[in-house]
């Protein structure tokens, strides 16, 4: 036993790297704080936008989440990070995870906020504009915020898997989270580090995972 908490929870390892992991969860959470609005806002223009009668928009913005969610994130940082220089755009490692993430995490948003304003009965919003309401009034005062609340669990789930996927910066030698964990190991040659960040994700997510189960179990079944 001794040996494997030796091993694996060495308090004088962690001690000793704690200054690199702090400063890995401190970008960490800078992704997140930039992606998670950004997806949120470009996801919702999206879904709004889809209930446009001109088709071809329609069209053109199914194409943008199918192929967005098509894509894993990790190869679409890549071809950002490592094939936009051919192009001739040349994005530093931040720009370039935190358009990578942006753009994937914005089709899951739009697909979740459209779900949820087509929850809105059409009745609702007719009666939004019987009041004297624009179009784009009701569906600011009306619509969006009753389908928000109908699909708030997902979007909670959702922005809980953006805030995980910050790891991929790594790829780009961005030193979030997880790449530092990845150096400190090697620094110190004990997995510590690495057990470290896992219960550090754990501690940071765990509590909204608690809360989208406990929404889902409140929430009414139809």
């Amino acid at each position: 036993m001794s040996d494997f908490i030796e091993t694996f929870f060495n308090l004088g390892v962690l001690a000793q790297v704690w200054p690199l992991l702090a400063q890995g969860l401190w970008m960490t959470l800078l992704l997140a704080l930039a992606c998670v609005p950004l997806s949120m806002a470009l996801g919702l223009v999206v879904a709004v936008a889809q209930d446009t009668p001109r088709r071809w928009l329609r069209m053109l913005l199914v194409a943008y989440v199918d192929v967005l969610r098509a894509i894993p994130p990790l190869v679409l940082l890549i071809f950002i990070f490592f094939g936009l220089p051919f192009l001739g755009l040349k994005l530093d490692e931040m720009s370039a995870a935190v358009l990578a993430l942006v753009l994937n995490g914005s089709s899951y948003f739009a697909e979740i906020f459209r779900a949820g304003l087509e929850a809105v009965g059409k009745g609702q919003r007719e009666a939004a504009r019987s009041t004297g309401l624009t179009q784009l009034q009701s569906m600011s005062y009306v619509v969006i915020p009753q389908g928000l609340r109908a699909v708030l669990p997902d979007i909670i789930s959702n922005t809980v898997e953006l805030v995980k996927q910050t790891s991929i910066a790594s790829a780009v030698a961005l030193q979030e989270l997880l790449r530092s964990a990845q150096l400190a190991q090697g620094v110190v040659y004990n997995p510590t580090p690495l057990v470290a960040a896992a219960l550090i994700y754990f501690l940071l997510f765990w509590p909204f995972v608690r809360l989208v189960s406990r929404l889902q179990h409140g929430a009414p079944h139809g």
